[in-house]
């Protein structure tokens, strides 16, 4: 229809458009009715200028309270693919940016808003985090709109648990209604694996009541099919079912296809060879007659990641040359250090690379370096998917490896079950590394997976294990880190059961390692979890006094709460109340100052601030 026109009737069409999109904006925050949003806005037309609608909806936003932020954000996110093309939202943010000097002149706090705007829509998934890259690779660099990607990157998505702090940061809306629609396709998708059920799966679906976007129910379920290769079976048998019994059309299977196409790059930080998977995934689709492949666009060319393989190539070659120097001087803590100060690290994907290349590294040599290898791991606290990522990327190359080290298969078994005794991962976390192998990797994956099952379920495995590789005989092997931790420990109970508050101070300086803090305080809120009230007061005093006079900061503070959070599961075996008693932690600590008030006290899959 746009082409028809000529300049003077496009410049007429546009500028009625516009007002016709304040006009249902207004509606919009005066009534909150997404429906009748988006079936305005479908009545509207001209679906190649909706970007105007986005722009002037967060603009207008911008300008009011959070009531309005809020429902903006849930506006977009849920008509995000159905009523608006994804393109159409590049689009209309990429406009903002551009806009960001013209919108500071009546908007005083425009970079900061803006960022969180852009910040909420990459965590609802309308919004690639390659935007970022893209754009601030041609903005001035004193531009407002280059202040607004820099406030994005670190002020928002690269903060721990970023994800429930931005989606929070404007207030639960009234019409949560995506996110709960969300977590019921999770947990329907969950229950459905398990169950096998596709008579009552189709029936979940069709009880949502959500036609329009049935795309999400496609994406979720193809990237369970990706992360779990034992559920993709059933979760194929159950897309085939619903689209031959009409409950999701094929408009439907399309756009979730297609927006897993759009953001393969994105999951392959997550899922190793997600590109792979999915054309797998599309290919066997398509051969059962349920999703159309001339309906969807091409997969991003791959250079796009050209950035990405530079940051991995570099870091590759910086943990090469900081695992060398460890094997020979033995300084754990060294290797803590310089990897705390490693600013690359935070990217995802560059820890399972360092786990990586430090087991492979070792399995070219003795037992020494072996027993070294297993020490540093322990020691490095990464998040446990992260270290689940680096055996999986492991077990890709480790036929390879075996070419130069004929018992590389025996040796990673060695040191899957080692990082399970160390409890760096947890034991059901092997079975997720066997969920994340490719069909090519199945083979040798099953005969390491098989050899770490024999040996932890073995008589005294513990033990065993533990000396796999000689134990700490060797001079210089890292053992060190465990001798800390005992001493955070006796310090702690000894504190506890009586001891002098500076005298726990004066021990938790001399032991010399600012950064290892976290530790003091991950052991300390653990601890008190498991006393009584007057004694919990105890060691709240301590961290408060260690806080107040400098000793730990707040950095290790927000570091060490994180890492309790991460084991909040194994907690409740112990302590029933968990929950309860660290959300009144984390309240009492932002209260004294401790922790940031954006600090968010659920659980993440992937806190990267525990300890990096």
């Amino acid at each position: 229809e746009i082409n028809q026109m000529n300049d003077k009737a496009f410049a007429s069409a546009l500028e009625e458009y516009k007002g016709k999109s304040k006009i249902i904006i207004e509606e919009y925050f005066a009534t909150d009715d997404i429906a009748a949003a988006a079936n305005e806005l479908k009545e509207l037309g001209f679906p190649s200028f909706v970007h105007y609608f986005i722009k002037k909806l967060i603009s207008m936003a911008m300008d009011r309270h959070d009531r309005e932020k809020e429902m903006a954000a849930v506006l977009l996110s849920t008509l995000y693919a159905d009523v608006i093309d994804p393109p159409q939202v590049y689009k209309g943010f990429s406009k903002l940016i551009e806009s960001a000097d013209d919108l500071a002149v009546d908007i005083p706090d425009t970079v900061d808003v803006l960022a969180l705007f852009i910040a909420r829509a990459i965590v609802d998934d309308i919004l690639p985090p390659a935007f970022l890259t893209k754009h601030s690779s041609f903005l001035p660099k004193e531009s407002k709109g280059m202040e607004v990607i820099r406030r994005t990157e670190k002020g928002y998505l690269s903060a721990p648990l970023h994800a429930e702090v931005v989606e929070r940061r404007w207030g639960a809306s009234k019409s949560k209604t995506v996110e709960a629609v969300k977590a019921k396709i999770g947990d329907l998708l969950i229950e459905y694996v398990a169950s096998k059920d596709k008579a009552e799966a189709c029936r979940c679906i069709k009880d949502l009541k959500v036609p329009f976007f049935h795309h999400e129910i496609v994406k979720r379920a193809f990237i369970m099919a990706m992360e779990r290769r034992s559920a993709e079976g059933p979760i194929l048998d159950l897309l085939k079912q619903a689209f031959d019994e009409c409950v999701i059309n094929s408009s439907q299977i399309s756009k979730g296809v297609g927006r897993l196409i759009d953001t393969v790059d994105d999951l392959s930080l997550d899922i190793p060879n997600a590109r792979e998977l999915l054309q797998s995934l599309i290919s066997k689709a398509a051969s059962e007659g349920w999703l159309c492949t001339s309906s969807l666009g091409p997969f991003p060319p791959q250079t796009g990641r050209k950035l990405e393989d530079h940051r991995a190539q570099a870091f590759k070659k910086k943990a090469i040359s900081i695992i060398r120097e460890y094997f020979l001087s033995g300084d754990t803590f060294e290797v803590i250090s310089i990897l705390e100060s490693e600013e690359d690290l935070n990217y995802t994907g560059l820890r399972a690379l360092f786990v990586k290349k430090l087991i492979t590294l070792a399995m070219e040599r003795k037992n020494r370096e072996k027993e070294m290898a297993s020490v540093l791991l322990s020691s490095l606290c990464f998040p446990a998917d992260e270290v689940v990522n680096g055996f999986v990327q492991l077990i890709e190359v480790v036929e390879d490896i075996a070419l130069d080290v004929p018992v590389a298969v025996e040796h990673l078994a060695l040191f899957i079950a080692r990082a399970v005794v160390d409890e760096v991962l947890a034991p059901q976390q092997v079975e997720e590394i066997a969920n994340q192998m490719t069909p090519n990797q199945e083979a040798v994956g099953s005969r390491v997976l098989h050899m770490t099952r024999s040996l932890l379920a073995a008589r005294l495995s513990g033990e065993r294990i533990l000396r796999c590789w000689g134990g700490g005989t060797t001079k210089g092997t890292g053992w060190t880190i465990e001798d800390v931790k005992e001493k955070i420990i006796n310090l702690l109970e000894e504190y506890e059961s009586g001891g002098d508050l500076a005298e726990a101070c004066r021990c938790i300086r001399e032991i010399g390692m600012p950064f290892f803090h976290h530790e003091v305080v991950k052991k300390a809120l653990v601890m008190a979890m498991e006393k009584k009230k007057k004694q919990q007061e105890r060691l709240w005093r301590l961290l408060d006094e260690c806080y107040g006079i400098g000793i730990i900061t707040s950095n290790q503070m927000t570091k060490g709460f994180s890492r309790v959070a991460e084991c909040m599961e194994d907690l409740k075996l112990d302590v029933p109340d968990v929950a309860e008693q660290y959300g009144s932690y984390v309240k009492r600590a932002k209260s004294a100052g401790w922790l940031d008030d954006s600090f968010c006290e659920g659980k993440t899959g992937n806190v990267q601030e525990n300890g990096f």
